[in-house]
């Protein structure tokens, strides 16, 4: 068999001006029965790229009829394509003529795409250029046939990924160490091994005039609120974008309010967390090219709860959550406190502890708010600079830094010992929060709430508490109250907020999220065998 191997430069010298990328290049139009012209209008297209690789395989010894197979090299699987595609190809053709050139059967060009499907088990079939770019670009394999104004594409992607590996930012003692990656494929083949349910369906949508990227809606039929799937897919329908690169593309455009410091769409990169939002009757959005995937509605409890809460005992998960609790409030409230009472409220003190806190404050020239300022702003500014440098060295800086530059402040008589233990102290509590989004809200509040303990005292602190949990209280993701089960009072929703019950307690899902089955299992207790 004879073929013609090109590239999406043409074997002659064509002057053929290649349009702007703004300029209408007709790619809705239906595909030409001449092949030469389907081909010439995709490598002007495609500006004769040369990743674009296009193989012209003639049907007869006179060369009258061609097949043409286009595939984007680095995104298909060349493996596939050679082995099974190219081969099968061959037979068929071969097949087609008899040993004096002559056909043994008319031509049938319908019956060669029939059976060149049977190569591969996604097909597509193929009838404007729009589908055609898009599968192309895809990594799917074109195949076209002389005099037929259609084609097909077999799915042939097969570009190199991380695969699935361990997850770095929701590390557990206890639970699945596998993480998504960045390819969609992959990460809904992790969660369809999670749930084998039939009912677990999905929807695939391109968004982004430009990158034209998949994002994929996964929801478990019968157990989702149909109201907020349709309100996923309109607010995805409304995204008028010319590229979506990652997940925070989606998020940001499709989250409930914009002016608040905290998230109230939910993402993450492990299969097991997002299997379990799924069963609660929650919807997850993927998106091909980022292993973090959406969840909607999200509610603030989630932010604070880890996977490992549902692997470990419940006694053991309550007492966690009780420690995650009192963290955020150390991290969002630590140096307001210290600043209030230092400032204004000494009083609260023992004599002993005053008159410490006051020896040590003697040297230093600035008073509690300023200082602690300096030292938040010093730290924060650490921290980012220990997540942009290489991790060998990363870790190191942040925490040499740290040190060196607390002690020489302490020394030289600018910040208190006492200041650098608060600031610590809150540090470390802010990283006990599972998720880095709503950990970056506390610390964002942080200043705040000095500004106004150093203004006002314990009065200032109080107020800016109130407001905080006002506005918590006024939001909402996908019509779902952001603080349920809080505010509503959901009495049998506080089985799984701050304590996490046993599973044989957990009876039913979330009453404002799902409406439709709500019952999850039996309420049945374990009991012991009978001797």
């Amino acid at each position: 068999m004879r073929y013609r191997r090109r590239t999406g430069h043409s074997s002659k010298n064509t002057t053929k001006e290649i349009p702007p990328a703004n300029s209408s290049t007709n790619d809705t139009d239906a595909l030409k029965p001449e092949i030469t012209s389907s081909l010439e209008h995709i490598r002007t297209t495609l500006g004769n790229s040369t990743d674009i690789v296009i193989r012209e395989i003639p049907l007869d010894e006179e060369e009258k009829h061609y097949m043409a197979i286009l595939y984007t090299d680095g995104l298909a699987d060349q493996k596939v394509i050679s082995e099974s595609v190219m081969m099968v190809v061959a037979d068929i053709t071969k097949s087609l003529v008899k040993e004096d050139n002559e056909y043994s059967q008319p031509f049938d060009g319908q019956k060669i795409l029939e059976k060149v499907s049977l190569v591969n088990h996604e097909i597509q079939t193929i009838t404007d250029y729009k589908k055609l770019f898009h599968a192309l670009l895809s990594g799917d394999t074109i195949f076209l046939i002389d005099g037929l104004d259609r084609g097909i594409a077999a799915g042939t992607r097969g570009w190199k990924d991380r695969g699935v590996m361990e997850t770095s930012a929701e590390n557990v003692v206890r639970g699945p160490r596998e993480s998504f990656s960045e390819s969609l494929r992959t990460n809904t083949a992790l969660i369809r091994r999670k749930i084998k349910d039939p009912n677990l369906w999905m929807e695939t949508k391109q968004i982004g005039r430009i990158t034209q990227t998949d994002v994929a809606i996964m929801y478990i039929h019968g157990i989702a609120n149909d109201k907020i799937v349709e309100e996923v897919r309109t607010r995805l329908d409304r995204i008028d974008v010319d590229s979506i690169l990652e997940s925070g593309y989606i998020e940001e455009l499709i989250q409930d309010k914009t002016l608040s410091p905290f998230p109230t769409v939910y993402n993450t990169e492990r299969p097991d967390v997002i299997a379990a939002e799924l069963l609660e009757g929650k919807i997850a959005i993927l998106v091909d090219g980022t292993p973090f995937v959406l969840v909607v509605p999200a509610l603030f409890v989630s932010f604070l709860h880890a996977a490992e809460d549902y692997y470990q005992r419940a006694d053991i998960s309550s007492f966690l959550r009780l420690l995650r609790y009192l963290s955020i409030f150390i991290s969002l409230l630590g140096p307001s406190l210290y600043i209030a009472i230092t400032t204004f409220h000494q009083e609260m003190l023992p004599t002993r502890l005053i008159f410490g806190l006051a020896g040590q404050r003697e040297q230093v020239p600035f008073p509690a708010f300023v200082e602690a300022v300096l030292m938040e702003l010093t730290f924060e500014i650490l921290r980012e600079a220990g997540v942009r440098l290489p991790k060998n060295i990363g870790s190191a800086i942040s925490i040499v830094g740290t040190l060196v530059i607390g002690q020489a402040a302490v020394e030289a008589g600018i910040i208190s010992p006492a200041m650098v233990i608060v600031v610590a102290i809150t540090a470390i509590s802010s990283f006990v929060v599972p998720s880095f989004n709503m950990s970056i809200a506390f610390r964002m509040l942080r200043f705040p709430l000095m500004a106004l303990a150093g203004s006002f005292g314990l009065f200032g602190i109080l107020v800016g508490v109130i407001a905080i949990v006002l506005h918590l209280c006024s939001l909402r993701s996908f019509g779902v109250p952001y603080m349920s089960p809080f505010a509503p009072l959901i009495p049998e929703g506080q089985k799984d907020s701050i304590f996490r019950l046993p599973h044989w307690l957990l009876s039913s899902r979330p009453r404002l999220i799902n409406q439709t089955n709500y019952k999850r299992r039996k309420r049945t207790p374990p009991r012991k065998s009978r001797e």
